[in-house]
């Protein structure tokens, strides 16, 4: 019994040691729905890799990082955007890992827009303040409504960015603008660009199978309940297998309604 018990003793002690003069390194800050990814040299000696372990909110993962470089999975502990995180990882004397996106705990804000103009059906746009890589929304009032037409990835720099989108343009006057939203669903909006379009006003014909426009256009189909049933863009729009009723039509810079016999 006494032999088993020093046994037992012996493994436990093996399971924790900590290398002599070992040191920590921890990236502190709260969930923005990224991992964390991290270079991991050669141990000094030659053997095995600086990182020996890594702990998250203290609790030791299950992620593989005996390799020169290594990803921390933030995924599975179920952390919603905002929850604290505190990730620490081990490593040897005489070697440091390296964090590659310490911003990745960082609260990512809205960008400040510096300028917005449209020209030919091409959306230019200009930042800075970036704190991450967030969705640029484009949208264009149309229908008495802001419709999202595009969207474009941030580019997340801490400097002057300057993005170009094309866009659909409709007859008469097209305004555009520029969303962003945070992580904490805070919105920034760009100031308005508006460019006139001399290009005649579409008009369209309805039969119980088809609907067909004189240009093509963006278009949207509603049913009597507000239900959308179509959208889209072309020339014409398949309507046989709506049922028999009244639907609204948006179409290029206009708002219509037909019925279905």
């Amino acid at each position: 019994m006494k032999r088993l018990f020093g046994l037992l003793l012996l493994l436990i002690g093996i399971a924790s040691v900590t290398p002599a003069n070992a040191e920590e390194l921890v990236l502190r800050g709260t969930y923005q729905g990224e991992n964390i990814y991290v270079r991991n040299p050669f141990a000094p000696s030659g053997v095995g890799f600086c990182a020996y372990e890594v702990t998250v909110n203290g609790m030791i993962t299950t992620d593989e990082i005996n390799s020169s470089a290594f990803e921390v999975d933030l995924s599975v502990y179920g952390f919603k955007i905002g929850d604290e995180v505190v990730v620490a990882i081990k490593y040897k004397d005489d070697c440091m890992p390296m964090i590659l996106n310490n911003y990745a705990l960082q609260v990512k804000k809205p960008a400040k827009f510096d300028s917005i103009s449209v020209k030919g059906g091409v959306l230019k746009f200009s930042t800075s303040g970036e704190t991450g890589s967030i969705p640029f929304l484009i949208e264009q009032f149309r229908w008495n409504k802001w419709v999202k037409v595009g969207e474009v990835r941030g580019k997340g720099k801490n400097q002057p960015n300057a993005y170009e989108v094309k866009v659909r343009m409709h007859s008469g006057a097209n305004k555009f603008r520029v969303r962003q939203t945070d992580n904490k669903k805070i919105s920034v909006y760009s100031k308005e660009a508006i460019e006139i379009v001399t290009t005649p006003a579409v008009t369209f014909k309805a039969t119980d199978s088809q609907i067909t426009f004189s240009a093509e256009t963006m278009y949207e189909i509603y049913d009597q309940y507000g239900g959308i049933v179509f959208k889209g863009f072309g020339s014409s729009i398949n309507i046989s297998t709506l049922q028999k009723g009244k639907y609204y039509l948006n179409y290029d810079n206009a708002q219509s309604e037909f019925s279905k016999k």
